[in-house]
């Protein structure tokens, strides 16, 4: 979740150096979905509003742990919140060797 408030073209940027670390370590870049500005459960740095995106990739954990690192210092993202896709439901997820799936979303882990 990004902060409703920055220029389209930080917004993209942001996106854009996600996309780059996913590439760059061997990983694969899925689709981008734009959510859009939504209120808020509550507010957040004075903010009752947030511009949601949905990024959808597959990494190794390494590189998932390093984006994570750099969406909590980036000014702009307000929250993010990485998971792992499960394939069908009612099934385990899939093994730890395996690439992880991310997306930003309301909640930081």
């Amino acid at each position: 979740m990004l902060d409703p408030e920055l220029p389209e073209g930080r917004a993209g940027e942001i996106v854009s150096r996600i996309r780059q670390s996913v590439d760059t370590d061997g990983g694969t870049w899925d689709s981008e979905d734009v959510w859009g500005r939504r209120r808020l459960a509550y507010e957040i740095d004075k903010k009752t509003d947030g511009d949601y995106r949905l990024l959808t990739f597959a990494c190794e954990p390494a590189t998932l742990d390093e984006i994570s690192r750099v969406l909590k210092i980036t000014d702009g993202v307000m929250r993010h919140l990485a998971v792992r896709r499960v394939t069908s439901a009612g099934r385990a997820p899939a093994p730890a060797h395996e690439p992880v799936a991310a997306g930003a979303a309301a909640e930081e882990e």
